[in-house]
């Protein structure tokens, strides 16, 4: 087990949009991996410079599509055709062409509830804190600023040497100590 680094990161903020993407740029370069951006609205290209991968929720809902029809499907069939069989007018016990409804609407319900269990647990959610939470500036985040935090488990991490390098991207402000615990 590893032990936990003393702080959680570095925190610089910057005014503009162009400012955050060409900073997250350069951080790249220079062979950081383990950062975040913070925005108040979604910046075109940042997620691609963050070097974030496609999201697995497109597969998780497909499978759990797939899951509700095939509950659908088997639970008619079972009934109509295995269980309690009622021949009406000489039809087949398997008509499945009345099943198709059933399965259209089980799979759309337990497709919308994967999807949102998906994103919930991927994106590691309910997470009622956040580091980030203690530093006062972070507040502007969601309204007019934007932040670069590279996080202490990035394995080209030093303090020093990390702030003297957010200190060359120019931002507005100093460069932020972020703590683990307020």
């Amino acid at each position: 087990m590893t032990p936990r680094p003393p702080v959680y990161g570095l925190l610089v903020e910057f005014v503009t949009a162009q400012e955050i993407l060409d900073a997250t740029r350069r951080a790249r370069q220079v062979g950081y991996r383990q950062m975040d951006a913070y925005t108040p609205y979604p910046v075109d290209g940042l997620a691609v410079e963050l070097g974030m991968r496609k999201s697995r929720v497109p597969f998780v809902v497909l499978m759990g599509g797939l899951v509700g029809a095939g509950v659908g499907f088997l639970m008619q069939y079972y009934a109509l055709a295995i269980n309690y069989t009622f021949n009406v007018g000489g039809r087949p016990y398997n008509s499945w062409p009345v099943f198709i409804p059933i399965t259209f609407e089980l799979l759309i319900l337990v497709g919308s509830f994967s999807a949102f269990l998906g994103m919930m647990v991927l994106n590691g959610l309910p997470r009622p804190h956040h580091p980030l939470f203690n530093v006062p500036q972070f507040a502007r985040s969601s309204q007019d600023r934007f932040f670069l935090c590279i996080e202490a488990t990035d394995a080209k991490f030093d303090r020093e040497a990390t702030a003297a390098f957010l200190a060359t991207l120019n931002p507005h402000g100093d460069v932020i100590e972020v703590p683990h615990d307020a």
